[in-house]
């Protein structure tokens, strides 16, 4: 009898322990299935890190019981037989704290990465991430680049920042479906509203879904990254920002700016990114260094204010002070922006001596949104950039935009679709690739 006292006290004492452990561990009063951390990797996500010929970033999630996780990689191939080849690499494992900003639900998580290398190039892989067990993700594919000039195709997008589930994810989906075989995305900033907020971000990994884990991601930081933790205290990069992005560190720049600044080359275009919230002085001169030493035949500029603000109570006189001058002298080819919900494209054309109008033209600059806040255009203030020589060429308000770039040789062929994907505006910029010489050619406005 004594006996069974003490074993039923026991298994007592266990299910009392279990049941604290349970509850200590899963907090998720009031959250959506698919905020939910589980053993499952979800909000997978491929990123540029190192040369894309041949390395490619992967960086997932999971709750904080997965302390080891690992990634696998093989060649595609027409069956199931890659499996037998796939190589398996350990993951970097980094536990978060989500109740750091008191907007989440205080939980614990964990973001693995790993960065894949000695890749080979113009290659299609096929890649999983799990726990080398019981939890996997689905086998995703994704191509290498070139060692070589190649052509290109890429998707931008301005603004997603709000209703992002709601009302952004047609958008992206609609963006795969007319360019599915795009090399990498360009988000220009405010991919979500608050900055820290988890629920917005799980919103934004929803709305993307498995497109985040095929299409290579060059995320800009944008003001909305940017938010404190606590009230009176100084705004931050968003918490989830470097956990959950594996991105190029530029060593030469303050610690401040590591991962938001940074520069991929892709099949002979540079695509030069700059966080245009913070140390705008150290940037210019990265800005001019990157533009020295390119050996790209395109070079592309992307950060989140925009240079040439088309709408109401916006302005970023830095950029065209000191940054334009820059983007003049190195020939910059296409600047690309957020930030101020309407959409806007123009560019700089070349003038001779006396001022003349020569035909040839100097940058492109675009402005987009493609999330459901809308601003109204300041048609005053666009005219006023005719004395930074700026000339605009197409615009709209209250439409949800993304934007198709295909790179080949010398022409480069932008195209911007709104959310029903219609086209609504289309330019070729023709590049003689020996003198940089360009010209601008436009369907009819």
């Amino acid at each position: 009898m004594r006996q069974y006292i003490l074993n039923t006290l026991k298994i007592a004492f266990i299910c009392c322990i279990s049941c604290y452990t349970i509850q200590a561990q899963h907090t998720h009063d009031g959250l959506h299935h698919w905020e939910i951390p589980s053993k499952d990797p979800d909000r997978i996500i491929l990123t540029f890190h190192g040369d894309p010929s041949s390395k490619r970033a992967v960086t997932w999630r999971t709750d904080s019981t997965v302390n080891r996780s690992v990634a696998q990689i093989a060649e595609a191939t027409v069956n199931s037989g890659f499996t037998k080849e796939a190589i398996t690499v350990e993951a970097q494992t980094e536990p978060f704290d989500l109740g750091r900003y008191k907007g989440n639900a205080s939980l614990m998580v964990n973001y693995h990465s790993v960065t894949f290398e000695e890749l080979t190039p113009d290659t299609i892989y096929v890649y999983r991430v799990g726990d080398g067990m019981d939890h996997w993700s689905e086998w995703i594919q994704f191509r290498t680049a070139k060692e070589t000039t190649e052509a290109t195709q890429f998707v931008y997008f301005g603004d997603a920042q709000n209703d992002v589930l709601a009302h952004w994810s047609r958008v992206i989906r609609m963006a795969y479906q007319t360019a599915p075989d795009a090399s990498f995305v360009v988000h220009a900033g405010d991919l979500i509203n608050n900055a820290h907020r988890d629920y917005e971000w799980a919103e934004w990994y929803k709305a993307g879904g498995f497109i985040h884990s095929q299409w290579t991601a060059i995320p800009v930081v944008g003001n909305h990254e940017f938010r404190p933790t606590a009230e009176g205290e100084p705004r931050k990069l968003a918490l989830q920002w470097r956990p959950q992005f594996t991105l190029p560190v530029e060593q030469s720049l303050d610690s401040t700016l590591h991962e938001t600044v940074y520069t991929v080359d892709y099949q002979g275009v540079r695509i030069i990114v700059l966080n245009s919230n913070d140390k705008l002085e150290e940037q210019t001169e990265y800005i001019e260094d990157q533009l020295k030493s390119s050996k790209a035949q395109w070079n592309i500029i992307t950060c989140h204010h925009s240079v040439f603000s088309p709408a109401k109570g916006r302005d970023f006189q830095f950029a065209r002070e000191f940054w334009k001058p820059l983007f003049d002298k190195y020939n910059v080819d296409l600047v690309l922006n957020g930030h101020d919900h309407t959409y806007a494209r123009g560019h700089v054309p070349v003038r001779s001596a006396d001022s003349t109008l020569t035909g040839d033209i100097k940058t492109v600059y675009v402005t987009s949104v493609s999330g459901p806040k809308q601003y109204q255009l300041d048609e005053e203030q666009m005219k006023a950039y005719a004395s930074d020589g700026y000339q605009r060429d197409q615009a709209a308000e209250q439409t949800q935009f993304f934007q198709v770039i295909t790179i080949d040789e010398g022409k480069l062929t932008y195209v911007a679709y709104t959310a029903l994907g219609e086209e609504y505006d289309r330019a070729v910029i023709d590049k003689d690739l020996k003198t940089g010489k360009k010209k601008l050619i436009q369907a009819d406005k």
